[in-house]
């Protein structure tokens, strides 16, 4: 099975999801996973379809196709057999006043550890008591089997300090492969 991963952005209008799955209709292709939201009046997204190596070549064709001046896409393909690194995973929330920084910060740690992010979420919304504009982030990491998780709860505790925020993390989760 091969893997054709998406992304997508233009103008939010009707019919653009169904444009998308039509495709993969018409080339046997399964919607395997997708993100896909609407920031300030723009549709963005992010889709993975498998579909089978002698169709996947017209699926492309097809989802080019679909660009226009103002709808961009573009299309990478895989194959889903890749070996990768044993990791194993960990659920990082961040919630703090928000100031610019913030995911600089978090992710030049993670990289500098070798911790990959394997999805992550944020937004910004009213303090409950203060109004005050708190950032939220929510991020599915990747973490290298070999890292020792003290080394890594010590950086990431460290920077909730610095930026006065707090974070929370579980490395219960099940591995990754």
């Amino acid at each position: 099975m091969a893997s054709i991963v998406i992304t997508l952005i233009g103008p939010d209008r009707p019919g653009m999801v169904s444009a998308l799955s039509d495709a993969a209709a018409e080339h046997g292709a399964n919607w395997a996973n997708s993100l896909m939201a609407n920031f300030s009046g723009q549709f963005a997204g992010i889709v993975q379809l498998d579909v089978s190596p002698a169709r996947s070549a017209g699926l492309v064709a097809a989802l080019r196709a679909l660009e226009s001046a103002d709808f961009q896409i573009q299309v990478a393909t895989s194959d889903t057999a890749t070996a990768t690194t044993a990791t194993r995973s960990m659920q990082l929330d961040l919630l703090g006043n928000d100031h610019p920084g913030i995911i600089q910060t978090i992710s030049s740690e993670l990289a500098r550890q070798g911790v990959g992010i394997h999805k992550l979420q944020s937004h910004i919304a009213s303090g409950a008591m203060s109004g005050e504009p708190m950032f939220h982030l929510s991020a599915q990491l990747s973490v290298p089997i070999a890292l020792d998780q003290d080394t890594l709860r010590k950086g990431l505790e460290g920077l909730a300090n610095e930026m006065m925020v707090d974070i929370t993390f579980d490395m219960a989760t099940p591995a990754v492969a």
